[in-house]
């Protein structure tokens, strides 16, 4: 059984970024731990944590995915459980994100966190795109950074610019990367290491432009 939390990057960073998984991945996942790395090498502090029903899974409960919303207590108890120090950044692969970006605007605005990242957000089911998710991103007031694969099966950059979403995301476009920002390198040119240092980089600009 692993801590509640998988802690990396320095302790003295000036932003803790707190992660949840994505709905079938957990959170010692290859690409949660690639992505993870990415952002501690661009000298942020990175939480990771788990879900109950996917902890579960460790002790051989095979639990499915709950609805998204009824994980927002989980992951209000993670921050408090964190106790971050300095600036909150909350956020996680594509649930997760989800999940954190229900909860961002009240946070945000009691001054708990200082913005969201979401990577590879899951704009609608796979072969879905009529059913949106992006309902409370219109209004979203939270500072908010969302990584996507231009091939992302669940919202490409085809399909997002026509959707409604609030002034304050912004979008970094990752060349022919797909729900877990992996390019085809033939195809691209890219590789998956090329594109999680991007985003870090990335991360790391918008982060900067805070207002803390």
């Amino acid at each position: 059984m692993l801590d509640r939390f998988l802690l990396q990057g320095p302790e003295d960073a000036r932003f803790t970024i707190l992660l949840a998984h994505g709905a079938g991945a957990p959170m010692d996942s290859a690409s949660m731990t690639a992505t993870a790395k990415a952002l501690a090498d661009a000298d942020f502090r990175v939480a990771r944590f788990e879900f109950a029903y996917m902890a579960a899974r460790r002790s051989g409960i095979r639990k499915p995915p709950p609805r998204a919303e009824t994980l927002n207590p989980e992951y209000e108890a993670a921050i408090a459980a964190l106790g971050a120090k300095g600036p909150l950044i909350i956020g996680g692969k594509s649930m997760g994100g989800r999940v954190a970006s229900m909860i961002a605007d009240d946070l945000h605005d009691k001054g708990k966190i200082a913005g969201l990242l979401c990577l590879g957000y899951p704009f609608h089911p796979p072969g879905q795109p009529d059913k949106l998710r992006t309902g409370h991103l219109k209004q979203l007031t939270t500072p908010a950074l969302i990584c996507q694969g231009t091939r992302d099966e669940f919202g490409t950059r085809d399909e997002v610019p026509g959707y409604d979403l609030s002034e304050r995301i912004e979008i970094l476009w990752l060349e022919d990367g797909d729900h877990d920002l992996k390019p085809r390198k033939i195809i691209s040119g890219f590789s998956a290491t090329d594109h999680l240092a991007t985003m870090a980089k990335a991360a790391k600009a918008w982060a900067a432009r805070l207002p803390i």
